[in-house]
């Protein structure tokens, strides 16, 4: 039960990498019209859920994972190197380094002597992104790729539903049915894309890299992203 208990952890919004303060553009979805109620936000987090963090961010955190296992520290700075460019705007950009550096940090204040090659992998990054650390901990500690894929998605939907419960706003029912809706989709966008070839991979989402490059200028906003 020690890698369930490990797992737990990793998704935990406890974990203190400051995830709560970004919306991903949901802040600007909400104040632009297209988000205006329950049904709205459920869209918006399932569309980006298959077409976004599940057609890039999904396959790519296996496969980090699977170069965390095998040592390949080449890989890992290439998927890292490649993560970083592919964020369309500023604030995303500096969302998954500003929370990358917050795991980073993490990882030496666990005192867990099973990190130590993860520590010294990261710690030679100039800069590092959420998913390369985040990955190196969940292989380090030996948690299956698809429970741990299963689980990063789940803290990216809860983050982006809590999002939704503060700027639409929803209430906490709304708020869970729409976390129930969401689990049923994750174990299918988990078995279908773990296995995703490099050639398949995209985040070609127009609207969400707009969404996100405008909150960046919005007059008043309660998130960072």
């Amino acid at each position: 039960m020690l890698q369930l208990a490990r797992l737990l952890q990793l998704a935990s919004p406890a974990l203190p990498v400051g995830a709560y303060t970004y919306s991903q553009g949901l802040e600007w979805a909400v104040e632009s019209g297209v988000i205006r109620d329950e049904a709205g936000a459920g869209r918006w987090i399932a569309d980006l859920l298959h077409n976004g963090i599940g057609s890039y961010e999904a396959p790519l955190v296996v496969a980090l994972m699977a170069a965390w296992s095998a040592g390949d520290v080449g890989e890992i700075d290439c998927l890292n190197a490649e993560f970083l460019a592919s964020r369309e705007s500023a604030e995303l950009r500096a969302e998954t380094a500003q929370m990358g550096f917050s795991m980073r940090r993490l990882l030496r204040d666990l005192r867990d002597d099973s990190l130590g090659g993860v520590i010294t992998t990261v710690e030679a990054l100039p800069e590092v992104a959420f998913p390369t650390v985040w990955s190196g901990i969940a292989a380090a500690w030996q948690i299956d790729p698809e429970a741990a894929l299963t689980a990063y998605l789940w803290s990216w939907a809860e983050n982006q539903v809590m999002a939704a419960l503060k700027a639409v706003p929803l209430g906490q029912a709304a708020g869970q049915r729409l976390l129930a809706d969401l689990g049923r989709q994750i174990p299918d966008v988990t078995v279908n894309r773990k296995n995703w070839p490099k050639t398949k991979w995209s985040n070609f989402t127009p609207a969400f890299a707009i969404a996100c490059a405008r909150h960046e200028t919005q007059y008043s906003r309660l998130f960072r992203s």
